[in-house]
């Protein structure tokens, strides 16, 4: 490994640890929430998809350019993106933090049975073992909530609250899947864009019916306030570095990195809010752990057909004018 090498896995490193600290800001923020008695999920992600489409929109406008993916896809895409934020946030009302962010490591499983079916992708026997190994481990995270909710140090109704996670999961699986389509061969900026766009829409529709009550019992408080904007700050992070991580180095790094926020997760659990953790925790996480491991070490392969395609499928911005706008339509096309 030569020293360019070394730097940019530093680099990967360093980005893989912001996704981490984003996820454990947004776990954390939404657990003080829940605490405070405010019950708003839907409100917490409105901001963050707000964020994106003040950021993503105007550079789409700025070009000029018709879309690459067909409405009816951004709109299915925010729906069951937002139906995901607000699965898992809901979550935080009934299970504990440790509980919910191990338990959205459910998504790989998912995502592994949709590309099957959807996209036709292909998986080694091992990466099908590092997956099942992970199940097993998420399995005994269910039966440590079980065996402390009569205490309840797990949450009130933790078994509820790991319910909605695994739901959440599988619309986060359903929306990944969507926006892998999209993004392969199309554009990432277009895609992020609308999915602000659209999940500000659809987030504020289901907040008019769901959480106008809500909102009105809310005491905006400094703290609370600032609790908001951290999440919203935290997932607009979470949202914007991703797609950078993974094409760089694809999912193995990224799997590692989401592992580290769960340690955060239980030191938060066990040092702010003097919670004890059940022995079958620490064991689920290991075996997460070893599961994931396995998972990520067996998909080079995958990724570097995934980045191939992705650098085919890249489309350079131009802003576009009456005399060369059959060319460009050409070149995506072609591409």
């Amino acid at each position: 490994m030569n020293k360019r090498e070394i730097w940019r896995f530093i680099y990967l490193l360093f980005l893989g640890q912001i996704i981490s600290f984003s996820l454990a800001v947004t776990s954390f923020t939404s657990s003080l929430i829940a605490n405070l008695g405010t019950d708003a999920p839907l409100t917490q992600s409105f901001f963050t998809y707000l964020s994106l489409s003040l950021v993503y929109a105007p550079i789409l406008l700025y070009h000029r350019r018709k879309l690459l993916v067909p409405l009816y896809w951004y709109i299915g895409l925010a729906f069951v993106d937002v139906q995901a934020n607000f699965l898992v946030v809901k979550a935080y009302q009934y299970s504990s933090i440790t509980s919910v962010t191990l338990l959205d490591c459910w998504t790989i499983p998912w995502v592994m049975i949709l590309t099957w079916i959807v996209l036709k992708t292909r998986y080694s026997v091992w990466q099908f073992i590092g997956a099942g190994i992970c199940v097993v481990g998420l399995v005994l995270v269910l039966f440590s909530d079980a065996g402390v909710s009569s205490g309840g140090v797990g949450g009130s109704r933790p078994l509820l609250g790991d319910a909605l996670v695994i739901a959440g999961t599988l619309c986060y699986a359903l929306s990944n899947v969507t926006e892998e389509y999209c993004v392969k061969k199309k554009d990432r900026v277009e895609v992020v864009a609308m999915l602000g766009v659209f999940g500000v829409l659809i987030s504020a529709l289901q907040i008019s019916i769901f959480e106008k009550k809500i909102l009105e019992e809310v005491k905006w408080t400094p703290t609370m306030i600032s609790l908001f904007a951290g999440f919203a700050a935290s997932t607009f992070l979470f949202y914007n570095i991703v797609p950078f991580v993974l094409q760089m180095s694809g999912a193995t790094l990224f799997n590692l990195s989401l592992l580290t926020s769960d340690m955060w997760a239980v030191l938060i659990r066990v040092f702010f809010y003097h919670q004890q953790v059940d022995w079958l925790y620490y064991l689920a996480f290991g075996v997460v752990a070893i599961g994931l491991i396995i998972y990520s070490l067996n998909e080079h392969n995958l990724h570097f057909t995934t980045s191939v395609e992705n650098d085919q499928a890249t489309v350079i911005y131009e802003r576009l004018t009456q005399d060369n706008t059959e060319e460009a339509n050409e070149a995506v096309l072609s591409a």
